[in-house]
């Protein structure tokens, strides 16, 4: 059988016989390698039953090592820190990396060469299990490979995200964005602010199907926020698998939750609950100087839990409606000299990146902060449309491609009318498939009538959970659209051509099968997971 993985990898040479791995093998790392060893030692004792023990040396025993020439120089996001050569022979396996995310990627790629039963969480045989004979060359084509999860919407348990971490590094992705605030619910703690946990973290009721059926609400309360220590632990988890969690605290938009808590950060005096239903609202921050000390004791904390050079400051669908309507707002403009009211999100903007660069972190942004200006090491979350990279790019911002018509994994994975509720779209695994993410003109990075110019950083899916209330809708939506997403920001594009990840898919169901993932099978909803006519029916609208 060939070897078919996801994502593939740049070079793979086949060879014949197998290594057995049983009781027997040993795991030989010293030094940067030793956690990636130890990676590889719990995926084994879980999936296969053997504690393999890791040593400094064989002693003779068969042996899978890893050597690991570890190069200071590398940061996140680097394709050459992910770079690896995996060999494996008859009588053992050797992983040649410079870094240890290159180990890591390694023992990924070795759970996928084992028996599909091997990602089961206890054995399922005691056999010896075979590693088949391979050489494989590999380095990511992106930088950045992230998964974005909307927790404000439907909170989701920790437990669902340290699986989802699980389940993200056997696909190569290096990146989790958490979409931790919205209109919704607010998902962290702040000192100093405790009524963002007490008041903005829940709802009362959530709308019963989509937002513009009309069907009323539950009157079920609906919340969750997760504790600094439970952030902490997320944040460490997913670097023991060299996976980068990226938080997101969307401003100055999307804050109806935060003011639900302290509505005199707001523009007007009205006092509105915490939004029970889903869409854009006009609130806002006020441009005043307790709204810009609220954002940035949140930023304060937000740099403590996460160790990421990048933090999302949301910026997407901010209505400027209150500050038109607001004399303090108008004031606010004509003091710092905007010839616009509509110019203080980008006030806003540069007021967060500096805050943050002192923290030596850059800001990412949804595309809108562009309108009016970005800072120039903004990174350009790009989501409305795709021709809004090339926009970006030849504004010399580096870029994480994200669109909506090709990544938004919350939009239908087909037309059948069994499919349950979504928001809207049509998103196959074709389209996904066939998308090139890199704008045209554009020879991976640079241009070279753009200077400066940008660069791709990498792909990102997003999974907006307003109509993902739960962890199985979640797997649901994600799964399989996102093993071709993993294999878009992994593969190289001449791969990508000559062995489609459609002809791949089927054979990783079965992996899927093992980790108990509530994937969508290729053929349509099983029974269980399909709409039917009550609060989960598909509802369709232009």
């Amino acid at each position: 059988m060939p070897v078919e993985l996801i994502p593939l990898p740049l070079s793979v040479s086949e060879h014949s016989g197998a290594f057995a791995v049983s009781a027997d093998t040993v795991l030989v790392a010293q030094g940067a390698a030793t956690a990636a060893a130890w990676l590889l030692h719990d995926a084994l004792r879980a999936g296969t039953g053997h504690a393999l023990p890791v040593v400094s040396d064989s002693g003779g025993a068969p042996a899978i090592t890893f050597v690991v020439d570890e190069d200071p120089t590398l940061r996140f996001p680097s394709t050459t820190a992910e770079r690896y050569r995996l060999e494996v022979r008859h009588d053992g396996a050797t992983i040649h990396a410079a870094h240890p995310a290159g180990a890591v990627r390694a023992v990924q790629v070795i759970r996928q060469l084992l028996p599909a039963d091997t990602l089961r969480a206890a054995p399922v045989t005691d056999t010896p299990v075979e590693l088949p004979c391979v050489t494989i060359e590999d380095e990511p084509r992106f930088a950045w490979r992230g998964v974005m999860l909307d927790v404000a919407r439907h909170f989701q348990p920790k437990e669902f995200l340290l699986r989802l971490i699980d389940i993200a590094a056997l696909h190569q992705f290096n990146v989790v964005h958490l979409h931790l605030t919205d209109d919704q619910g607010w998902r962290l703690e702040v000192p100093g602010w405790p009524k963002l946990t007490e008041i903005a973290s829940w709802r009362t009721e959530t709308v019963v199907g989509h937002a513009r059926d009309n069907q009323g609400s539950d009157g079920t309360p609906h919340g969750g926020f997760y504790t600094t220590a439970d952030l902490k632990e997320v944040v460490a988890y997913a670097a023991a698998r060299q996976i980068t969690v990226v938080p997101e605290v969307d401003l100055p938009g999307h804050v109806r939750a935060a003011l639900a808590a302290y509505p005199e950060l707001g523009n007007t005096d009205a006092h509105k609950p915490v939004a029970t239903t889903f869409g854009v609202f006009d609130e806002v921050l006020a441009p005043t100087d307790e709204s810009l000390r609220f954002a940035r004791d949140v930023f304060d904390v937000v740099v403590d839990i996460f160790d990421s050079p990048f933090i999302h400051i949301g910026g997407d669908e901010c209505p400027r409606t209150e500050w038109r309507q607001s004399a303090t707002a108008q004031a606010r403009a004509a003091e710092l000299g905007l010839a616009d009211v509509g110019l203080l999100q980008s006030w806003f903007t540069s007021q967060f990146a500096d805050h943050l660069r002192e923290h030596g972190r850059r800001v990412i942004g949804w595309d809108e902060i562009m309108d009016g200006g970005a800072p120039a090491d903004a990174v350009i979350a790009v989501w409305r449309e795709f021709s809004l990279a090339a926009k970006a790019l030849a504004a010399g911002h580096d870029v994480i491609v994200g669109p909506a018509e090709a990544v938004y994994l919350d939009h239908y994975a087909s037309d059948d009318p069994r499919e349950p509720l979504h928001i809207h779209g049509h998103l196959p695994l074709e389209t996904i498939a066939e998308f090139e993410p890199v704008p045209s003109g554009f020879a991976g990075a640079e241009r070279d009538d753009v200077e400066p110019p940008g660069q791709v950083l990498g792909v990102q899916a997003q999974l907006w959970s307003e109509y993902l209330p739960t962890p199985k809708a979640v797997e649901y939506s994600a799964f399989p659209r996102l093993a071709a997403v993993a294999d878009m920001a992994w593969t190289s594009a001449e791969n990508r051509r000559r062995h489609p990840v459609t002809e791949r898919i089927s054979s990783h169901l079965v992996r899927l099968d093992a980790l108990g993932v509530n994937y969508r099978p290729l053929s349509g909803p099983h029974p269980w997971q399909q709409g039917g006519t009550g609060a989960r029916a598909r509802y369709d609208h232009r």
